[in-house]
């Protein structure tokens, strides 16, 4: 009989294609063994009443890091990582930002010094590419590329790391050629730029113009802008962040039209809206993020989009810029004007309860389909799959324990990132993690963090084949 590290027993188990009810005998640090019973296990664990789903990869975060307007994110990849297990994720994927004039490769280096004897889970790392010179394209981008770095964000906006058109068409070349996959931050700088202008010029300065500064138009065109862009270079994008559904509409028609081509969306543009921007004094710039948040009647259409599978991926974008400090929100002092603020909310670790308890519970979507955009689709897309991402016999054991009858009141008491505030203070959700597996060994066991620094490992990831089908009316990602 072979003998395993951890049983797990008596849990209903999903992957993003099923649902059943079996132990998982873990060896090694990977899944050896689902069955009906499994007999023996060093250390077992009852999941009776609990749902056992792979762990959470959060596949747009950002930690350790200065933002392009100078503030510093609250946290590292210590405080970033425990706060994600907490979670349910035992994967996440920050960005390592290069400035111009920078080195690529120093960046990535750099970066990667910074998680070091510091992570508490796995991690991969995107690039953030704002100096695509032919040094950068011709030699340090494809050998990251090899290194398993095969994914990088390109800006349409943000002064500090926009690129032009051409410039995107160079880096969408290099990515068909060497095997990478292109996230696009699409909204448009001239129309962001013009309409703050005119905000200002009118002492309209309180955060919650800055919903009025980037309206859904200005994301509607750069969506379509960025699309046109892949399909001239017919390489596959993957759009981040989608808030609204003018942009929905060109992801949608696009597709139909047999572009490949990935949307993300984030819990903040279904939960939070325009309103909690206008909040007195600086208050608004707790919900200040971009693309901003929406109108009340734009969530309805993004929970839609949701439901129908338009999303293949959902994650926090974790920002972590603390709201009373001088180095965060209130770098450029309490009466700062919109356009001087840091975009960025945090929500590392209520990303998935919320989506637990507001798409699941309330029946807008199965437990298939949780699994599908808290990790699996994420694996697929980003080069991890196998390895992460499911529940099969020779993948990681990277496993969420869930109790779906917790309820849970959200407040900044409850989570452990190095924030000051959560923007869903107040929010009550049931269902919420209550262990969390890093390849078999347990790091968040409802209430203790366990899993020591250091012990996260970097993922090198497989290449993107440019030839992956694309998304179908289902929202599944088959590479």
């Amino acid at each position: 009989m072979a003998e395993y590290d951890v049983v797990i027993r008596n849990g209903t188990v999903a992957t993003a294609s099923e649902v059943m009810h079996c132990d998982i005998g873990i060896a090694g640090g990977r899944i050896a063994a689902l069955a009906d019973r499994i007999e023996g296990g060093r250390n077992q664990i009852d999941a009776l009443g609990r749902i056992v789903v792979p762990g959470g990869i959060d596949s747009h975060v950002h930690l350790a890091q200065r933002g392009p307007m100078g503030p510093q994110h609250a946290d590292d990849f210590a405080s970033g990582t425990i706060a994600a297990a907490c979670g349910g994720n035992t994967t996440i994927i920050p960005f390592a930002n290069q400035f111009k004039g920078q080195s690529l490769r120093a960046t990535v280096d750099n970066y990667l010094a910074l998680a070091a004897g510091k992570a508490i889970i796995d991690y991969g790392i995107h690039m953030i590419i704002s100096d695509p010179t032919e040094a950068v394209l011709g030699q340090e981008l494809p050998a990251l590329i090899h290194r398993g770095f095969t994914s990088f964000k390109v800006f349409m906006t943000v002064d500090a790391f926009k690129l032009e058109d051409r410039q995107i068409l160079d880096v969408l070349a290099t990515a068909r050629r060497e095997g990478a996959l292109v996230l696009v931050h699409a909204e448009s700088h001239d129309v962001i730029g013009w309409l703050s202008d005119r905000l200002l010029q009118a002492d309209r300065r309180a955060p919650k113009y800055h919903a009025s500064a980037r309206p859904p138009l200005a994301e509607r065109e750069a969506t379509h802008r960025a699309i046109t862009l892949s399909e001239i270079a017919e390489t596959p994008i993957l759009v981040v962040h989608v808030s609204a559904p003018e942009a929905i509409a060109q992801i949608e028609q696009a597709r139909a039209r047999g572009v490949k081509v990935f949307a993300e969306t984030c819990p903040h543009y279904l939960l939070l809206h325009a309103g909690d921007l206008d909040r007195p004094g600086l208050e608004g710039a707790k919900y200040m993020c971009a693309p901003p948040l929406r109108d009340k009647a734009d969530l309805i259409h993004v929970w839609r989009a949701l439901e129908r599978g338009v999303f293949d991926v959902f994650s926090s974008d974790h920002a972590p810029f603390c709201f009373d400090s001088p180095h965060g929100k209130k770098l450029h002092g309490e009466h700062a004007p919109f356009t001087k603020i840091a975009n960025g909310m945090p929500g590392i670790e209520t990303r998935l309860p919320l989506l637990f308890s507001e798409g699941l519970q309330k029946g807008r979507i199965d437990l298939p389909r949780f699994v599908a955009l808290s990790a699996t689709n994420a694996a697929k897309i980003y080069g991890l799959y196998p390895r992460k991402g499911t529940l099969a016999i020779g993948a990681d054991a990277d496993i969420a324990i869930w109790d779906p009858d917790r309820t849970v009141t959200i407040t900044k008491a409850v989570l452990h990132d190095r924030m000051d505030y959560t923007p869903y203070e107040g929010m009550q959700v049931r269902g919420w993690p209550v262990m969390t597996l890093s390849r078999g060994e347990i790091v968040w066991d409802d209430g203790k963090v366990l899993g020591s620094e250091g012990r996260g490992e970097f993922l090198a990831r497989e290449r993107f084949a440019a030839s992956a089908t694309a998304p179908g009316p289902g929202g599944g990602c088959r590479r």
